[in-house]
């Protein structure tokens, strides 16, 4: 395997392993103290990764909220933002998404080869469009990042981004928020989806920290042997 970001996934999920409901809005299943400690994390990465269809249902933002923390950015000679960066089979993603027309730093789309004329065409000069042939391999999206001056990169789902990442064992740190709910409906999004995943019941992954935040629990695990605690 060849030289890649550290690769950290995000994600907060019900009782019952959900990213969200089925019905229309977003599920907050966080809360205030736990937005913040991400933004803690988001501001010690180089960039932050979202799948298409998070773009599309939820609509983030993948900015640093705290100026505190944009200007300690500054001070240390990077920019304010991490680079957004998200992947698209088809192009479907809207000019208009907020992970397009908030914030002034660098924006990478993925896609196949085949995708990019249609979604530069789309998105214009909002992005930078990248073709990975055939189709996109995370492995090649990492080295790509790496090549552009990622050291660190965030993994903010959704499922099929979590689910790829980790069945590829290209995941280095799982940082898992479960809020104290269940969801109850199987028409909603999973954390994963299926997958011979390198962790199972013969290969424990391993937790190195459980707190709690409020009223959800943090676990953090570390999923290879380059975890930086």
């Amino acid at each position: 395997m060849g030289e890649r970001p550290y690769i950290l996934l995000s994600c907060s999920i019900s009782l019952d392993g959900y990213l969200d409901s089925a019905g229309e809005g977003r599920l907050i299943l966080s809360n205030d103290a736990d937005f913040d400690r991400v933004d803690e994390v988001r501001a010690g990465c180089d960039a932050i990764l979202v799948g298409a269809a998070t773009v599309r249902n939820d609509d983030p933002r993948l900015l640093i909220r705290a100026e505190h923390r944009r200007l300690r950015r500054s001070a240390e000679g990077r920019p304010e933002a991490p680079v957004k960066v998200t992947l698209s089979s088809r192009g479907e993603l809207s000019p208009h998404a907020r992970f397009f027309t908030l914030g002034d730093g660098e924006k990478i789309v993925y896609c196949p080869d085949a995708t990019v004329a249609a979604l530069e065409s789309r998105i214009g000069s909002l992005a930078k469009v990248v073709g990975l042939g055939a189709e996109v391999e995370m492995a090649d999206l990492a080295a790509d990042l790496w090549s552009r001056g990622v050291r660190r990169l965030m993994v903010e789902g959704g499922g099929s981004v979590h689910t790829q990442f980790l069945a590829t064992g290209l995941a280095d740190e799982l940082q898992l928020v479960v809020a104290p709910f269940f969801v109850g409906d199987s028409r909603a999004r999973r954390f994963v989806g299926d997958a011979a995943f390198p962790w199972c019941a013969e290969r424990r992954a391993e937790l190195v920290e459980s707190r709690a935040i409020g009223d959800v629990a943090l676990l953090r695990y570390a999923l290879s042997d380059r975890f930086a605690g």
